[in-house]
């Protein structure tokens, strides 16, 4: 459920650069609780980049990251999970010569709550049973599909408050992406708040309350999700038309 309250996640003026190269250009956006919101782009747009300085595997620049109003531009990856974020990277970035079962409790390292983890456990093969039966199954001999899966619910095992997603769609067979797709809906009405990116804009907006577009480095449009699917900037955002 949405709230008034302060936003969960609070972006300002966030500037990124990769040597001579400016990859966010004062990126503002925020995220509430309660609330998916997808980031869509042209590729090299800037929204890896934006989920990346928010897990703290890149460094900005300038501006501001704010977590449940606490500063995080300065915190280590492990310190901003411990937070409540978790990451699910693009390429999934599994531990292929690891089973199913380790990849999972490798997700639940920072927790110490045993019953809590066991009971999560459960919880992600309710919302993903192919990992019940690949439990003892080498990661990297899974499917894209499968690996996806796995990926997803290795960040759910650290119980985050907020899920950043990153290209869950990727190299995925369509009946598994519609399957990875439902599973994030019922996350949602589990009241997950999510930051997704995804380069299938129409499943996206479809996910997602509120969406941002951004055209290299910058946001170049924000709003409710519904009302941008019909809007013909997003698709001129999309493709990096001329302006």
């Amino acid at each position: 459920m949405v709230t008034a309250d302060a936003p969960l996640l609070q972006i300002d003026d966030l500037e990124v650069n990769f040597g001579a190269v400016r990859a966010l250009k004062g990126v503002s956006l925020d995220v509430r609780e309660g609330e998916v919101i997808a980031l869509v782009g042209a590729n090299g747009a800037g929204k890896s980049t934006t989920l990346r300085s928010i897990s703290g595997l890149a460094r900005p620049k300038a501006g501001t990251i704010r977590f449940d109003g606490v500063v995080i531009n300065r915190r280590s990856p492990p310190q901003i999970v411990r937070l409540g974020v978790a990451h699910c990277p693009e390429g999934r970035r599994l531990f292929g010569s690891l089973t199913v079962a380790e990849n999972l409790r490798l997700g639940a390292c920072t927790r110490s709550d045993a019953d809590g983890v066991a009971r999560d456990t459960e919880t992600m093969f309710v919302l993903f049973p192919i990992l019940r039966e690949r439990w003892r199954q080498l990661a990297g001999t899974l499917s894209g599909g499968e690996q996806q899966q796995l990926a997803l619910a290795r960040a759910l095992m650290a119980a985050p408050r907020l899920l950043l997603l990153d290209e869950p769609s990727l190299g995925v067979a369509p009946l598994l992406v519609r399957h990875i797709f439902e599973a994030l809906a019922e996350l949602k009405r589990q009241g997950m708040t999510m930051l997704l990116v995804e380069q299938n804009i129409a499943l996206a907006l479809n996910l997602a309350d509120r969406a941002y577009v951004l055209r290299t480095g910058k946001v170049a449009l924000s709003g409710d999700a519904a009302e941008l699917r019909d809007d013909d900037r997003v698709a001129q955002a999309y493709l990096g038309a001329a302006e």
